[in-house]
């Protein structure tokens, strides 16, 4: 990054390194672990052919990032979206090795994506992306290794997929290959509304600290995926006002006065 680059000029990456940056300037991390910290394990681009039902064969890319497991297995999502690149992969493959440190799990951080528009895709192809996606990883994947999990554009299904065809290369049932998958095949209960209650939890501690109440607080909701929508019906039903709602297609807003 070049000094004096403005925030907003940065890609996600340059964004991740940055705050790194600071942070292990404040903590005065010895030059050998600052060099370790900084770049991920290892990294794979993929080009993934996938039989469309239109008879045609379309080349997707797909990457996946370990950023670290000193404190154990990689854990992120893999994400289906048109803007998906090995920059932001890297980038939140690193913080998911910072936020699982900072709640002393025992997981390192990983990333995946594949760059497509799961909207415009059936439910065939879709799982034909994700066993394929999938395979190319099955040396690379493992509950000791590395363990993916629902992101933007992927819900349990996508993970059902991915444990099945995980575990038809290793010729065993696994289940704890991934996480968020569904409660059928061994998911946790509560894993779908987690980040959106986070997000609540979160909203929650800010207004007590602010002395603030429920009743009076109006809320807009941006992004209604699993995420927003979750924190949305779980704010509502606590008592918070939501006037407002947006997500990639467009928003709404209620206009009445409170």
């Amino acid at each position: 990054m070049s000094q004096g680059t403005a925030p907003e000029e940065m890609n996600v990456y340059q964004n991740a390194e940055a705050r790194f940056e600071e942070a292990a300037k404040k903590l005065g991390l010895e030059q050998g672990i600052y060099k370790y910290l900084k770049y991920p394990d290892k990294e794979v681009t993929m080009y993934i052919p996938v039989g469309m039902d239109n008879g045609t064969l379309e080349v997707f890319t797909g990457y996946r990032v370990l950023h670290s497991t000193v404190r154990g297995p990689g854990k992120g999502g893999i994400r289906f979206a048109p803007d998906v690149s090995l920059d932001e992969v890297r980038a939140l493959a690193a913080w998911m090795t910072w936020k699982c440190a900072l709640v002393d799990i025992p997981f390192g951080g990983a990333k995946g994506g594949v760059i497509c528009d799961p909207n415009k895709m059936s439910r065939g192809e879709q799982e034909r992306l994700t066993r394929r996606y999938t395979a190319e990883l099955s040396s690379w994947l493992g509950p000791e290794r590395d363990v993916p999990a629902p992101d933007v554009g992927t819900n349990e299904q996508t993970m059902a997929w991915v444990m099945d065809t995980y575990s038809m290369h290793v010729g065993q049932a696994t289940t704890a290959v991934v996480t968020g998958k569904p409660i059928e095949l061994g998911g946790s209960r509560g894993r779908k509304e987690a980040t959106g209650r986070g997000v609540m939890i979160c909203v929650d501690k800010a207004v007590e600290k602010l002395g603030m109440k429920k009743a009076d607080c109006r809320a807009v909701i941006q992004g209604f995926g699993n995420v927003g929508s979750m924190a949305a019906d779980l704010m509502s039903k606590a008592g918070y006002q939501i006037v407002g709602l947006a997500d990639i297609g467009g928003g709404a807003i209620q206009r009445k006065r409170f």
